[in-house]
């Protein structure tokens, strides 16, 4: 029997979904808090993982912190872990993995990098307005804000000097991508859900209110979507650029309908996406897992 432990800090409908699987599929599922978990330089993985040795983790941590060092940790001690630890860390970072796939030929938004804010002022100049202004580490939508003048980039800009928190001087400026808008106004964006590379499901995520951002957490409703092989080709593609494993490949559509991937999420939530999917979301990861552990 393949002992699977799931390791989190927020027991979502996610985490929930894939124990359920994980047991369907004839596996033991453990579950690890991550916030609980301790360890040392002579730490065993029966020290770390309840009820001891485990074949595979999967690692489901909202925080993207506390997620890159469970993995650390868990790698140290010979675990097999999935997404590892090099992918987390890509994906985690939207400079990291933006420079990934545009060197894997993966096409992407123009996006500029500055390192202070006299740069990220200068990058505007030159660029001209407006640009989207990205935190380099976040999810849900967060902090993304289109600039469309020097007043938001100057409130932006004071803001990050007040909180200077250790990404604050890191800018990372996209170019807005053009898409059409349906009858109500929205905009929409694609997820694809990828697994071992294989492309597995999409949906479109449709804006709220008319806002620019189709992301679940911030009102955006999930669509159905059948997956064109464009689609398919892109989320391989990019899931190739960043490592592989278990993501979620978040793509634009330009107006006059190329696409750019703009995002690869390492812990991709699924909970939207499996209302509309034909397919077992959850049952192909721990499938996936279970395959890597055997291996």
């Amino acid at each position: 029997m393949t002992r699977l432990c799931i390791a989190f800090d927020r027991l979502r409908a996610e985490e929930k979904m894939l124990k359920s699987e994980a047991e369907s599929l004839g596996c033991q599922a453990l579950m690890l808090d991550a916030k609980t978990a301790v360890s040392s330089t002579d730490s065993a993985p029966g020290d770390v993982i309840p009820g001891g040795r485990c074949d595979v983790v999967l690692e489901r941590c909202v925080s993207y912190f506390r997620g890159l060092h469970m993995t650390s940790l868990l790698e140290s001690l010979d675990v097999r872990v999935i997404n590892a630890y090099a992918v987390a860390a890509a994906c985690g970072n939207k400079m990291m993995m933006t420079l990934r796939l545009r060197r894997a030929g993966v096409p992407t938004p123009k996006t500029h990098f500055a390192l202070s804010a006299e740069a990220a002022e200068s990058v505007m100049k030159g660029a001209g307005y407006p640009l989207v202004i990205k935190p380099v580490v976040g999810s849900w939508g967060r902090g993304v804000v289109p600039i469309r003048g020097p007043d938001t980039l100057a409130a932006i800009l004071e803001a990050r000097s007040v909180t200077d928190g250790p990404f604050d001087r890191i800018f990372y400026l996209q170019e807005v991508i053009r898409r059409s808008e349906d009858a109500e106004g929205r905009t929409r964006d694609i997820r694809v859900i990828t697994v071992g590379g294989e492309p597995v499901s999409a949906m479109y995520r449709m804006s709220a209110g008319g806002g620019f951002r189709a992301n679940l957490a911030l009102g955006g409703d999930p669509v159905a979507c059948k997956m064109t092989p464009e689609m398919a080709e892109l989320a391989s593609a990019a899931s190739d650029a960043v490592g592989g494993g278990i993501l979620g490949v978040d793509m634009m559509e330009r107006e006059d309908g190329r696409l750019v991937v703009h995002e690869v999420n390492n812990t991709v939530e699924f909970k939207g996406i499996s209302k509309v999917s034909e397919r077992n979301i959850p049952e192909a990861m721990v499938q996936f897992a279970v395959d890597a552990a055997r291996k």
